[in-house]
């Protein structure tokens, strides 16, 4: 049977070369993206995993070109109006991690709705990370801790974090090529098996996930122990 799968994060990199690839504007690589998002949740809503959470924008994704940002905004904006009914068909529920106070209130509403629509949802959990950064979601929950005066633990600690209530990271997997976390869950993935693979995020196949998964099923996960 191999080791549970309980978490599985993906960071999503490769949209923007993969268009230029084939000589496409960036714009088209993200779309794209959007539409494996869809197929990769639907797949992973069939494993029995619990929570699956992909890294969609960054805080440091505001650096970009305005028109680029301005799209991965429409993007998601279209995102959250188009895959209510897949969700709600597919039993999986919808949530975000990351500080959603610097988008739009009409983004906001939208977040908020998707949440309230798929909340009777008992399958897997399909967590945005948008407008997240680790270290920012860090200092967030070590201010709330300050004001609310605890002495902390690491449960302690955790319940003040975006990602409260949910699993711990047990796989983490990065498409694109790259070699890092770029500021990703690292609270979180402390014991994660982490997988890189050089495929862009829009030519990620269900295959190769599953491919994935079986290798992580068969590795030895001590948590420090022997």
């Amino acid at each position: 049977m191999g080791n549970e799968l309980n978490h599985l994060a993906i960071i999503m990199d490769g949209n923007g070369r993969w268009a230029e690839r084939q000589n496409k504007n960036r714009s088209f690589g993200h779309e794209e993206g959007a539409k494996k998002v869809r197929e990769i949740t639907q797949y992973c809503a069939t494993l029995g995993i619990k929570y699956l959470t992909l890294y969609a924008f960054s805080t440091e994704n505001w650096k970009r070109p305005k028109s680029e940002v301005d799209f991965l905004m429409q993007l998601l904006a279209k995102f959250l109006k188009k895959e209510e009914k897949t969700l709600v068909k597919n039993d999986i529920r919808f949530e975000v991690i990351g500080d959603i106070s610097k988008f739009s209130s009409t983004l906001q509403n939208a977040i908020d709705n998707l949440k309230k629509k798929t909340a009777h949802c008992k399958g897997l959990t399909q967590i945005l990370a948008i407008n997240y950064g680790s270290r920012n979601e860090i200092l967030r929950a070590v201010n709330q801790a300050i004001k609310n005066a605890k002495e902390l633990d690491e449960d302690a600690f955790s319940s003040f974090l975006d990602t409260h209530g949910f699993a711990d990271v047990d796989l983490l997997i990065r498409t694109g090529g790259d070699k890092r976390l770029s500021n990703f869950l690292l609270w979180q993935s402390a014991y994660a098996e982490l997988f890189f693979t050089k495929t862009l995020w829009p030519d990620f196949s269900t295959g190769e996930l599953e491919t994935i998964i079986s290798e992580y099923k068969s590795t030895s996960r001590r948590f420090g122990a022997l």
